[in-house]
């Protein structure tokens, strides 16, 4: 099977849009990392929050549908959106320096090609399949 059939079979970014997606994801990961460091974040609060958002693997137990819920709601921009127009909003540093660090993690994750999931399972991303088989380069 071809990448270009795999890609109109599962709706995964290919070539060009798929760089260009992984790019903004590594602008997105050092813009936000920068900022932190500008607004003077803890890095003990960045080290340890950074990797929560991966704690939605955790819904996958439950089956790849739900899986995929879980951690494309944990893994698009929506929720750190919010929280970084409720942090200016309300003047509160904890939760701009937590919507910095989710969305770094989200750049971080697309920049090494881990997109949001497909239900048909954990590999199936829209930047394309990932492991075994589908390699994240």
């Amino acid at each position: 099977m071809t990448e270009t059939t795999t890609a109109a079979a599962t709706g995964a970014a290919t070539g060009g849009v798929r760089w260009l997606l992984r790019i903004e994801g590594l602008a997105l990961f050092l813009g936000m990392t920068l900022l932190y460091g500008i607004w003077d974040g803890s890095w003990w609060v960045y080290v340890i929050l950074f990797l929560v958002p991966d704690l939605s693997f955790v819904a996958y137990l439950a089956g790849p549908k739900f899986g995929a819920l879980i951690y494309n709601a944990a893994h698009s921009y929506l929720g750190p959106m919010a929280l970084m127009t409720t942090g200016f909003a309300s003047g509160e540093p904890l939760t701009l320096s937590i919507a910095m660090i989710w969305l770094a993690h989200i750049g971080i994750d697309r920049a090494l090609g881990f997109g949001l999931k497909y239900e048909a399972g954990f590999a199936f991303t829209h930047l394309g399949r990932i492991g075994k088989g589908g390699g994240v380069g």
